[in-house]
Formats: C-alpha cells, structure tokens, sequence
C-alpha cells in the first residue's frame, strides 16, 4: 500500500520531536489500521487461523528487530532505546507453541511481505536512526493499540490465563501511559541534526508502510474478498 502524504522536512523550534514525529507519520499510521485485516482483527471477524498467521509474522519481524537492537546496544543513538524489559520474542514463541503446538517452528515460515520487512529491519543495523523509526513503530503500537487486541482476540478465540495473547503482556513495564511517556521524553532528548531527524521520519513512514503490506498479504489469505 502506497502513501501520498509527505512528511515535513522541517519544524519550528518549539516543536517537540515526538510530536513531530507524530504528525509526519499519522496517515501512514491510519492506512495501516484501516486495512481489512486490522479491521477484522479488531472487530474479532477474523478466523483463529488468521490470528496464529499474524502471530508468526510477527515472531520473523521481531526475531529481526531484537537481534539489530542488540548490536547497537553500544551505539549513542540506538543504543538508548534499548529495553530488555520490551522483548517480544519469548512471549511470541509461548503464543505461537499454545496455538499451534509444540512444533510450531516447522509450520511457520515468512510471507513474501514479511522477507522483505526483515530485510529492512536487518539494514538498520548500519542506520542506529533507522533502528529506532522501526522500535517506534513496532513496540509503541503493541503498547498502546495492542492492549485492545489482546482483550478483543481472548474473548473471540476463547485464550484464557494469557494463553496465545502473551504478546501483548507488557508486566514489567508496570504503568503503560508512564512508559509510553517516557519513551516520548526519550525520543524528543535525542541528539540529531536535521538531516538524521528527517531520515528518522521518512524510515518510519516506511515502517508503517512494510506493516500495511505484511496485512495486506495475511488479509488475502485470511480475509473475504
């Protein structure tokens, strides 16, 4: 799915970058909650197997994603939004072994959507501003957003004690709106010259994008036509 919008390639001083941020990206943010996939998702129409397919996805993204984070832990950019306590990939493989079995590792594998996402996600090991657009982009949907699909996917598909919705657990963060504003805080201390801050932008647009195409792709499977 393509985007029209484009983002500012400047801001007034007094701007907040977070803030910035956020309205450079808002369209790209919509389109991709706006997909039929996002909407079946979040109405709770969409069919348990393509809840378990969306869930695999995101094991390879995030796989891709926590691997380049921690080879810039060192790094003075990256390096500072590097949450231990944020790792998705434990609860991604509990969910993936609930829903489909012991075995999963052998029933799962990328969309052609998503080989091209970890592609990228794997380039921003040399682009620590490029890391961080995807981390954004990523984590701060699954803290905020997420929690909604956690309650709605337990009641459609019946996961109870967090079973098959572990992805969406976020317990050693403790309160939600003060981790998400300190992670806004962190964003708007960043250290960047304009140049650095407007590719920050742009490879989040692009983020946002690649995850409309990873839909895009499940919704064909998965969704009516």
């Amino acid at each position: 799915m393509s985007v029209t919008a484009e983002a500012p390639a400047t801001a007034p001083d007094s701007e907040l970058f977070s803030e910035r941020l956020k309205a450079a990206t808002w369209s790209d943010h919509q389109a991709a909650e706006d997909h039929g996939f996002t909407r079946a998702l979040m109405s709770g129409t969409l069919p348990l197997a393509g809840y378990t397919a969306m869930v695999a996805q995101h094991h390879f993204a995030y796989v891709a994603l926590e691997e380049v984070g921690r080879s810039l832990i060192g790094d003075p950019l990256a390096g500072r939004f590097h949450y231990p306590e944020l790792e998705r990939v434990p609860a991604l493989e509990a969910d993936l072994e609930h829903l489909l079995g012991a075995d999963w590792r052998e029933r799962v594998e990328p969309t052609p959507a998503t080989r091209t996402y970890m592609a990228r996600i794997e380039q921003m090991a040399d682009r620590p501003e490029g890391f961080i657009a995807h981390h954004y982009t990523r984590y701060m949907g699954d803290v905020s957003g997420g929690q909604f699909i956690r309650r709605t996917a337990a009641e459609a598909y019946g996961l109870t004690d967090g079973a098959g919705v572990a992805f969406y657990v976020f317990d050693r963060l403790g309160s939600l709106p003060r981790f998400r504003a300190g992670y806004r805080e962190r964003l708007d201390s960043l250290e960047m010259d304009a140049a650095t801050a407007d590719r920050l932008i742009a490879e989040t647009r692009l983020a946002y994008q690649l995850n409309t195409e990873v839909f895009a792709d499940l919704g064909r499977l998965y969704t009516a036509h």
